[in-house]
């Protein structure tokens, strides 16, 4: 199951982040004068022709321009997951969790589809509850569940019905894109191939048309 979290870098609680320094080991000084002089305080002010108006507190979130935004954000999101992790261990749920900072992936491995969704209802109800203490929130357009199977028959993948913890109904498809590939149920690739070598195909003779248009363009085969 793959989910997002909405406005991720702008959502995170400034006054949380050096209580999480203090907790991964950093120094007083750092965590408390430091990055609370680098976080809080900042103020900004809007110029539009001659107008220009007051200043307004920013005190929210890390902007994704900033020099220490990486470093920030994975120690936000270590100690989420360090949490999620200890409560799916208490509770016996295996599941493997892969995380690209906002876009996350729920993994679960079972012979039976039935059990593997079952598994990905109890981790995503402990993780909406989770990302809700912490001031964040599951972006419900960009989920998706989709099934693997290396069987040989075909297979209807049952939907994940996530509506009793105030969560969407995920349908799966044939196929799924995520980060650029394209899989498909036996993971083959067949699909991410065919559409990229098309894809370059098109581009070629796009390049032949412009040789034939643009002066000095020249088309070599």
């Amino acid at each position: 199951m793959a989910f997002n979290i909405t406005q991720f870098f702008p959502s995170l609680n400034l006054l949380l982040l050096p209580l999480i320094f203090n907790k991964a080991g950093f120094d007083s000084k750092v965590s408390s004068f430091f990055f609370h002089n680098y976080l809080i305080g900042k103020k900004t002010q809007y110029f539009w022709n001659n107008f220009s108006s007051s200043f307004f507190n920013v005190d929210i979130g890390v902007g994704q321009e900033l020099a220490l935004s990486p470093i920030l954000s994975a120690l936000y999101l270590t100690f989420i997951l360090h949490i999620l992790e200890n409560q799916l261990k208490f509770l016996k749920i295996s599941i493997l969790i892969l995380l690209f900072v906002d876009n996350s992936l729920f993994i679960a491995q079972n012979k039976s589809l039935s059990i593997s969704n079952s598994l990905l209802f109890y981790s995503y109800q402990i993780t909406f509850s989770l990302l809700d203490r912490f001031g964040l929130i599951l972006e419900y357009e960009k989920m998706e569940v989709f099934h693997f199977s290396r069987s040989y028959r075909t297979f209807k993948s049952p939907p994940l019905d996530l509506f009793s913890i105030r969560g969407p109904v995920l349908y799966p498809k044939n196929t799924w894109r995520y980060l650029g590939y394209i899989f498909n149920r036996k993971l083959s690739f067949h699909q991410h191939i065919n559409y990229y070598s098309n894809k370059v195909i098109s581009m070629v003779k796009c390049i032949k048309i412009l040789g034939n248009s643009v002066y000095s363009f020249v088309s070599r085969s």
